[in-house]
Formats: C-alpha cells, sequence, structure tokens
C-alpha cells in the first residue's frame, strides 16, 4: 500500500506541475502566452498523467480488494516485484496511449484567432482555434479517454462491491469499521476525480458553458492533487500519530 502510496504521490507532483506553474505565470503576466510546442507538451502530459492516474487508483482498487477479500494470500500475491511491475505497466501505458493522436491535432491548420479561452491547453479549447474540422481525431481521441475512463472506473466499482460483500460479511463490528477505514481514503479519491473528470470527457460538453468546464478542470488538475495527501494523510493512523507529537512539540516549545 506504501509502495502504491508513494508512486501516486510521485505521481500528483508532476501532474500538477504540468498545469500550476503556467497558469500561475499567466496570472501574474500581462502576457498571459504559451509557445506552440509548450501548449502541446502541456497537453500531452495532462492526458498522459491524467490516464496513468487512472491506473493507478483501480490498481489501489485492487490491492484494498485483495488486502481485505484474500488476506492470507494477499503476501503472496502482491509481492513487490508484482506491484513494481502494475505500477511499469501504469506508467507506460498512460504516457504511449497519446503521441499519435495529440500529434495530429497539433498537425491542424489554426488559422483562427490564437487565443485558448481556457487557462491550460486541452481538447475543447485548441479544437475552437483549428479551421478544419477533424471529426475522426476527435472521435479516437474521446474514444480513447472514455474507454480509460469507462473501464478503471467499472474495475473500481466490482473491486468495491466484492470488497463491500465481504466486509458485511464480518461478525464485528469493529471488524467491519477497521475494513471501511482502510478503504474510506481510496474512495473518496476515486468520487472526487471521477465525478468531475468524467462530466469533461464522457458526457457531451457542448452544453456546459465555458466558465463551468474551467471550473471543473480546477478541480480535478488542482483541487484533487491538493487534497489527496490530506484525505490519505488524515486517515492513517502513523500520520495523525506523527502530526500528534509535532503539534505537541510545538506547544512546550512555546510554553517553554
Amino acid at each position: 500500500m506504501y509502495f502504491l502510496l508513494g508512486n501516486f504521490a510521485f505521481l500528483e507532483i508532476w501532474y500538477v506541475s504540468s498545469t500550476v506553474p503556467n497558469m500561475l505565470t499567466n496570472i501574474l503576466s500581462k502576457t498571459k502566452a504559451i509557445s506552440f510546442s509548450g501548449c502541446f507538451l502541456q497537453f500531452y502530459f495532462f492526458f498522459s498523467l491524467g490516464t496513468t492516474e487512472c491506473l493507478f487508483l483501480a490498481i489501489m482498487a485492487y490491492d484494498r480488494y485483495l488486502a481485505i477479500c484474500h488476506p492470507l494470500h494477499y503476501p503472496t500475491i502482491m509481492t513487490g516485484k508484482f506491484c513494481g511491475l502494475l505500477v511499469s505497466l501504469c506508467w507506460i501505458i498512460g504516457f504511449l496511449g497519446y503521441p499519435i493522436p495529440i500529434f495530429f491535432i497539433s498537425q491542424l491548420p489554426f488559422c483562427a484567432s490564437n487565443i485558448i479561452d481556457h487557462f491550460l491547453c486541452d481538447m475543447d479549447p485548441l479544437m475552437a482555434l483549428s479551421c478544419a474540422p477533424a471529426p475522426i481525431t476527435e472521435l479516437i481521441f474521446y474514444t480513447q479517454s472514455s474507454l480509460v475512463l469507462f473501464f478503471t472506473i467499472m474495475y473500481i466499482l466490482r473491486s468495491y462491491t466484492l470488497l463491500l460483500r465481504a466486509v458485511f460479511q464480518v461478525p464485528s463490528a469493529a471488524g467491519r469499521r477497521k475494513a471501511f477505514s482502510t478503504c474510506g481514503s481510496h474512495l473518496a479519491v476515486v468520487s472526487l476525480f471521477y465525478g468531475t473528470v468524467m462530466v469533461m470527457y464522457v458526457s457531451p460538453t457542448y452544453g456546459i458553458p465555458t466558465l463551468m468546464q474551467k471550473i471543473l478542470t480546477l478541480v480535478y488538475s488542482v483541487m484533487t492533487p491538493l487534497f489527496n495527501p490530506l484525505i490519505y494523510s488524515l486517515r492513517n493512523k502513523d500520520m495523525k500519530l506523527a502530526l500528534r507529537n509535532v503539534l505537541f512539540r510545538m506547544r512546550i516549545s512555546q510554553n517553554s
């Protein structure tokens, strides 16, 4: 679990770094510009890291399922080698899925306005600047994104359905509480991330106002990574104990 959380935290650092520094620069700057190559690099890393995050959340659901439904087999199945293989596959699949469609999008003629009506280079704002329609490219891109979201969320839901069925069969209330606390933080992160991402990339966005699209993008690209460390840390006994010790030492130093 901690190996997965460590990789997930590393991923979140890069996920935020792909958008937030340029966004903050544009907020403080009068020019508010980004180069053509910089825009498509941001586009590529934003979607590649987002896809990797979806795969990580699915693997973490599988890890929780094994820990609760098959605790005796857990050490023999989720070995360090197997866990490393799963994490490597997440990174490889995430970064190999988008180079081709994003390359074809970058070759479109952008002869309209050069003003992107967004705080990052996303699919809809870029397609709005293209002078030539590219329905096949859009279809491939959105189909690929939808499949990743659909299959990972369905796998997560299936894992938690089996997990909850096993939890409710636990005779003691303390055992059920312990099982729920183990997966509660992961469920909170999944709900926050998928709830906004699926509205943007699975449901039709034509009827959604531009301002609402920006707010939804801000939630899953900035707010979710901001809340994730808090969600996981505050539900972890070791982190609670460490935080309590830090606060206790601070109080002692202030009183002395």
